[in-house]
């Protein structure tokens, strides 16, 4: 422990008690506030990139730059948004939040330095791996298995400093923000270190441990539950800090706060399938999460009520000051994406949602609205006090409030708009029973004026913030940093009776441990009952006798297709509607996705389904279409991969990835690693023999192709889907 030298101890005159003086470290908090601009600023860039590359789809500043195509950059976005900007947001409210609740120092200046530059260590990891294509291709969960360590043990670093903060306070009670502080911390590192579990390859390349249905419902418990426990339960802690700080008024409703709190932590942790509604995976996991997800309801309007209740008389403040306007305006949206959410989990509107860009403009009333806006309003609030200085331009943060709230508006509502036509045109039948638009095109290219839309909106976003920078910058450079800055406070007494009437809950909030004993309890209830049946019951994963493993070029081809962020536009999953049916194929089954490390069925569909893709178009046309996806379907906004006509195909993995897939339970024949790259040669050179067949390849051509990546990929897009009819052929 790193103790405050300047601590000591005084007697209260005439009072007859000792207080202790110290004082709260300012600059951990600047150093996450920092951070959470920078960062907050460069994935809000990476994210206007993807939007404007799919509305500009030729411009040349991408055109052929394999670290800059949409499938690298949007996994770095949504890690940037995350894990960048609202985790050092989350760490810089939490560290100045913290002392002044148990009033106290933080346990430990060594490991809060630890923490931070840990933290933006793995931040630029992220940053220099995820262009490079090296991901394990979970949505949210990307970063390779030495990363995943190096944020465990961050993790950690972060917990044992705010846990043995909260042991050694001057504050008997725990106040509610600290409580979501706690629950966050226990259920993030379970959810970070169950989803994460892989069998390393090399380096730089794993496979996960589970596969298929039992991937997919593993990924999205976490998915679903890093927006619930990162992205929601520490900025609701921010939020019963931080709101009635700016108001200078006491929370509405400690009653509330407790029924919030306990049901949120509870219920969260059920609801992740409903991601998956409509899918291979069983209907009682889908049941399951439908119901948790709408009984979500409660608890989350219980806390927006609070956090805005808290304001009641206060209306008049809110007009004129601009940190409550954001943050009236970041509990507003959390309460419409918290009731939108339960809404999209129902079958019949999910039916509607999935797949859509409805699914992204939900996701950004919270991220922008609830996340970005509480955020801002922190930061100026918080800013000029650590620099005991006054905001250097109220009208500036005005400005900055109306632009950013217009950004939101022109980002989301013309998504909400994309969704609803796109569902309605995928499934729209002429009066003979013909699909409408059976060309998948024809979707896409109705929706680019609302792309240009959300283009527009997040440039209006990112000028708000570029505005807050050059007003912070201005108030700082107007007041003095106040690094240590003096408090004082009683000890807190040794032996603590209840007083006669004291609320029943006082009794936990008094005992950290046991609170986070408790919060852990809560969220495994619901991660055994979610997870353990599809593990438990062999059943529940009926297998196919003719779904057999990938060949090693197609296994090759798959990694290929995972390095450049295909599932990010594509999705692998055909559902049992008829319109997806007569447009994809048959139905996808449970069975077919057995031998997935991970799984693909995506989440979003900017191009069509794959899962019955193979054999449906010739060798050549998938040649040409990765070359030139605008000369085989014009107006199409997928990227070109030139590189793969170029890059010679990396076999020195190819054992190690047969023995981990072995590993894994993989029916690869024993032996089989040693003979693996003399198959895939001779599958590449079939490959080459039909693209010369074909008219795609003279004989020179030919020998050169034959050992690169773009054969492998060919090979595995025409394998998607064909076990099944293999099996229709046979009978």
């Amino acid at each position: 422990m790193t103790k405050n030298p300047t601590e000591t101890i005084a007697k209260s005159p005439g009072a007859g008690v000792q207080l202790e003086h110290f004082s709260y470290d300012n600059s951990i908090v600047r150093m996450f506030a920092i951070a959470t601009t920078i960062w907050g600023i460069a994935g809000m860039l990476v994210g206007l990139i993807a939007a404007f590359q799919l509305v500009l789809p030729d411009l040349g500043l991408w055109d052929g730059i394999g670290e800059l195509s949409f499938g690298r950059i949007r996994p770095l976005h949504t890690n940037a948004a995350i894990f960048a900007f609202v985790g050092n947001g989350i760490f810089m409210g939490v560290y100045y939040s913290l002392q002044r609740l148990l009033k106290t120092r933080m346990y430990s200046d060594v490991l809060s330095s630890i923490h931070f530059w840990g933290w933006q260590l793995i931040i630029l990891s992220a940053l220099l791996t995820l262009p490079l294509g090296i991901t394990t291709g979970k949505e949210y969960a990307e970063l390779e298995w030495p990363i995943d360590i190096a944020i465990t043990l961050v993790w950690v670093v972060f917990g044992l400093n705010m846990l043995m903060t909260i042991l050694k306070r001057r504050e008997r009670h725990i106040y509610v923000a600290i409580w979501f502080f706690l629950a966050t911390w226990v259920t993030v590192a379970v959810l970070h270190i169950v989803n994460s579990l892989e069998m390393p390859v090399s380096l730089f390349k794993s496979y996960s441990i589970y596969a298929g249905v039992q991937d997919a419902l593993v990924q999205w418990w976490y998915g679903h539950n890093a927006v619930a426990f990162f992205l929601t339960t520490p900025y609701l802690g921010l939020m019963y800090y931080f709101v009635p700080k700016a108001a200078n008024r006491p929370v509405y409703s400690y009653r509330l706060s407790i029924i919030h709190f306990w049901a949120l932590i509870f219920i969260y942790i059920w609801a992740g399938p409903h991601h998956l509604l409509y899918t291979a995976l069983p209907d009682w996991a889908q049941s399951l999460g439908t119901v948790f997800s709408v009984m979500l309801i409660a608890p989350s309007w219980g806390g927006m009520l609070n956090g805005l209740l808290t304001l009641r008389g206060a209306w008049d403040k809110v007009r004129n000051d601009p940190v409550l306007k954001f943050l009236v305006v970041a509990v507003t949206a959390y309460g419409m994406a918290t009731f939108e959410g339960p809404m999209l989990s129902i079958k019949s509107v999910n039916a509607i949602s999935h797949y859509t860009d409805w699914t992204i403009g939900h996701v950004h009333i919270g991220t922008l609205g609830w996340n970005g806006f509480l955020t801002f309003g922190i930061l100026y609030w918080l800013i000029p006090r650590i620099y005991n200085t006054r905001l250097f331009s109220t009208k500036l943060a005005n400005a900055h409030f109306w632009i950013g709230t217009l950004g939101i508006v022109m980002y989301a509502v013309p998504l909400y708009w994309a969704g609803w036509t796109q569902s309605l045109m995928w499934k729209e039948f002429d009066g003979d029973g013909f699909l409408v638009y059976n060309n998948f095109l024809d979707t896409v290219l109705q929706i680019i004026p609302m792309y240009w839309m959300r283009a527009i909106g997040g440039t209006l976003y990112l000028i708000g913030v570029f505005m807050m920078v050059y007003n912070l910058i201005v108030t700082t450079s107007k007041g003095q940093f106040v690094a240590e800055e003096a408090a004082s406070a009683a000890p807190l007494p040794k032996n603590y009776v209840s007083k006669k009437g004291e609320y029943w809950h006082r009794w936990i909030e008094r005992r950290p441990v046991q609170m986070l004993v408790a919060s852990l309890v809560l969220i495994l209830i619901g991660t055994f009952f979610e997870l353990a049946p599809s593990f438990l019951i062999k059943n529940n994963v009926p297998t196919i006798a003719s779904v057999q493993p990938y060949t090693p070029l197609e296994l090759q081809g798959r990694d290929i297709y995972i390095r450049a962020g295909c599932y990010t536009c594509h999705s692998q999953m055909v559902r049992p509607f008829r319109s997806e049916t007569e447009r994809y194929g048959e139905y996808s089954k449970a069975g077919e996705f057995v031998y997935e490390h991970p799984f693909q069925w995506g989440s979003k569909r900017t191009g069509p389904d794959l899962h019955r893709v193979g054999k449906k178009y010739s060798d050549s046309w998938h040649y040409q279409h990765m070359l030139d996806p605008r000369g085989i379907s014009p107006g199409s906004i997928m990227p070109a991969y030139p590189w793969l006509y170029e890059n010679v195909l990396d076999n020195s993995l190819l054992p190690n990835k047969i023995r981990a897939m072995q590993s894994l339970g993989v029916p690869y024949p024993e032996g089989y690693d040693e003979k693996a790259a003399t198959e895939l040669q001779q599958q590449a050179a079939t490959v080459v023999q039909n693209l010369q067949r074909e008219g795609t390849l003279d004989d020179n051509q030919a020998q050169y192709i034959q050992d690169k990546e773009i054969i492998a990929l060919i090979a595995y897009l025409q394998r998607l889907g064909t076990d099944i009819k293999a099996k229709a052929e046979a009978q």
